[in-house]
């Protein structure tokens, strides 16, 4: 039985929604006498409570759970901090989609106090880690739960560049870049490209060629545990940008070898004990809901 002791909370600034359910959270947890801890930001927002904050990147050091209040978004940034710590993270939905941060605010203190009593299921996420070699040397890049996506910026131009899985090539293409998501990144950016949806339990890897100058290019799903190597066109006058999760990491020149590879910890996220990916994926992307029969 898992007992959880000290809270860590996150809130995305900007939001007046956030606010108020950060302050029933608090308000809910100071009843059960459970101790709690800010990172900097949500302490700016909770200028009335004194209580310990600390940047994202100590943030797990000091307790037990994470609960994220906003979107999957700000999931998608506490991520690449506190999942080497292995501290497991929970996240309530202030957001649009929410496929991270699943419980509504509505059932906020029904949902967080099953989750208090051990009345939850984990989900394993995995992470991506990406890195450039050049010049012989390999220099880390940074970490991505939805996606690693090679970009041309801000100039609608085409990116040549070839592609490798496991030291073997798989072709060269010119396009506007290319995605590399994991599963729980197939609902996001990838989906909009065109790529599959991917079960968040599978362990595997969809490359999705953005706006590709071929008819025969397309997603590709290979094994999770592949290395894929990117390599920009040496005669290249572009300088296209690597993102991950949205935030641009790097600014590659011609003949940059990018190496994107499963991070060797993953993600431990929590849900209510009654969730469902299916039943998400029908509230959040419009599926239909079962038929009822007149037998039923």
């Amino acid at each position: 039985m898992v007992k959880f002791k000290t809270i860590g909370l996150v809130g995305r600034p900007g939001h007046a929604g956030v606010l108020d359910t950060l302050r029933r959270m608090l308000a809910m947890l100071a009843e059960r006498k459970l101790a709690v801890v800010l990172d900097t930001d949500t302490a700016r927002l909770l200028k009335e409570h004194d209580l310990p904050n600390y940047s994202r990147a100590e943030l797990s050091k000091f307790c037990d759970v994470v609960m994220v209040v906003g979107g999957d978004g700000t999931m998608l940034n506490v991520a690449k901090y506190i999942a080497s710590s292995k501290i497991p993270v929970i996240g309530i939905n202030r957001g649009r989609l929410g496929f991270l941060t699943d419980i509504l605010p509505g059932e906020l203190e029904a949902r967080i106090t099953e989750v208090l009593s051990n009345k939850f299921v984990v989900e394993s996420r995995f992470l991506l880690d990406a890195s450039v070699r050049k010049d012989g040397k390999v220099h880390q890049l940074g970490s991505a739960l939805n996606d690693v996506v090679l970009h041309p910026g801000k100039a609608a131009q085409m990116i040549e560049f070839e592609l490798f899985i496991d030291d073997k090539f798989v072709y060269s293409q010119e396009s506007d870049g290319l995605i590399v998501a994991t599963p729980t990144g197939s609902t996001a950016y990838a989906l909009s490209a065109g790529g599959p949806i991917m079960h968040p339990g599978l362990n595997a890897v969809v490359l999705v060629p953005m706006y590709p100058h071929s008819l025969n290019s397309r997603p590709l799903v290979v094994d999770g545990d592949s290395e894929i190597r990117i390599v920009v066109a040496a005669e290249g006058r572009l300088h296209p940008q690597l993102s991950c999760d949205g935030v641009v990491v790097h600014t590659a020149a011609a003949g940059d070898e990018i190496l994107v590879s499963k991070k060797s910890v993953s993600l431990q996220l929590l849900h209510p004990s009654e969730h469902s990916f299916y039943q998400a994926c029908r509230s959040k992307l419009g599926w239909g809901n079962r038929l009822v029969r007149v037998d039923d």
